[in-house]
């Protein structure tokens, strides 16, 4: 329809041109001495829309042709930003797919553009480092340094492939320099977590899991077990005095000190410098949370000295809990040996019989029949101390 309506005013208009030019009588003179033309007005009219016509095309190709640099130049750059662009994908698409050597050759390539050439390198970077090729690594993460727009994406890099390198103190280094700028996203904090677990440090690591434990960004049982890792290594260090160790205890927050895995830990520490009565303490506000074997244990090293009134309170502790936990094998075990350094034989052979008769691990059946070779002992009964000193020689060697 549109075609039909334009076709028709074309020819509208061609009829009326004619009907003009037929009843136009005018005529244009035009004089430049010696000489004179006469034209007639329709042939004057024409010769104009020609003249116009031609000087148009000319003036048209003048700047057209006064363009073309620019234009080639302007055809070129976007040639090469789309060989860029289509490079740089190719080297996403490698590096996802694990062709590391082909992300690193299209990497390069679309470093050739100078708007792709950050991103090309850290994808290098990326590729090399999974070739384990660190020198080229470094050459590419080198690159990034003078674009600035790169720098968080650049350090972020860094501590992620220094970390897998395991070379915590250059991703530290790293996390010090993001840190400087202010960027404290999540991913960031997870990444200065595990660097400076590698690390070892361990205050570190128990304010990064907090500050994590906050936002939701680790699964609780992860959390929990970085919790322990450095409880344990900040208690077991073994250049702490009594002072010092009674400092880090106290900085620990109450509801992880009544956990098993670090009451224990704890209580082993106080143990070893003597003191005694903090492990005994420890133990006996993390049992009252959670009973474990394991804080019964250090609640047995933890014996007081023989005739104190705190060896019989522990003593009156442990038949509490045994009535509660009649079958309870470590804990007859404490309670025994607990026995038998306040010299009340009785009781302590028949805790020990009862430990040695429930026991199921070797290391409790060895300590019972120690304790009953050392009872034995102390009575003047050797036949019967020496057979548990065999059975429990045994025991060690099973």
């Amino acid at each position: 329809m549109r075609i039909f309506l334009w076709l028709l005013t074309l020819v509208a208009t061609a009829i009326g041109l004619a009907l003009v030019a037929r009843f136009n009588a005018g005529n244009v003179v035009l004089f430049y001495p010696p000489y004179r033309v006469d034209l007639s007005l329709n042939f004057f009219l024409l010769l104009a829309v020609i003249l116009f016509f031609v000087l148009y095309v000319a003036l048209n190709a003048i700047s057209s042709t006064r363009e073309m640099p620019a234009r080639v130049a302007a055809y070129r750059r976007g040639r090469r930003e789309r060989e860029g662009t289509q490079a740089l994908r190719d080297a996403l698409k490698a590096l996802f797919e694990g062709r590391f050597g082909q992300s690193e050759k299209a990497a390069r390539r679309a470093a050739d553009s100078p708007e792709n050439a950050g991103l090309s390198a850290l994808i290098a970077a990326r590729a090399a480092h999974s070739m384990r090729q660190s020198a080229r690594r470094d050459m590419w993460l080198t690159a990034t340094e003078a674009d600035n727009s790169l720098r968080t994406a650049r350090l972020m890099t860094t501590i992620e492939l220094m970390v897998d390198e395991r070379r915590p103190e250059l991703a530290l280094a790293a996390v010090q320099e993001l840190n400087a700028s202010g960027t404290r996203h999540i991913h960031a904090l997870r990444l200065a977590l595990k660097a400076n677990q590698r690390a070892k440090h361990w205050p570190e690591v128990l304010r990064l899991v907090r500050s994590l434990d906050k936002h939701n960004a680790l699964h609780p049982a992860l959390s929990s077990r970085l919790r322990e890792l450095a409880y344990e290594d900040l208690l077991r260090d073994r250049t702490h005095d009594a002072e010092s160790l009674r400092r880090v205890w106290a900085g620990i927050p109450s509801d992880d000190r009544v956990k098993p895995f670090v009451a224990a830990h704890a209580a082993n520490a106080f143990n070893v410098r003597g003191l005694h009565d903090d492990a005994r303490t420890v133990v006996e506000k993390a049992l009252a949370a959670e009973w474990d074997e394991r804080l019964v244990r250090a609640y047995r090293d933890s014996a007081a000295e023989e005739g104190s009134p705190t060896l019989l309170a522990q003593i009156e502790h442990c038949e509490q809990w045994s009535r509660e936990r009649p079958n309870d094998a470590e804990l007859a075990l404490t309670l025994g040996g607990l026995c038998l350094k306040q010299k009340l034989w009785g009781k302590a052979q028949r805790h020990l019989e009862q430990a040695l008769s429930d026991a199921t691990e070797p290391r409790t059946v060895r300590e019972a029949h120690l304790k009953l070779a050392q009872l034995h002992e102390a009575l003047g009964q050797t036949e019967q101390a020496t057979a548990h000193f065999r059975r429990c020689a045994l025991a060690t060697v099973l």
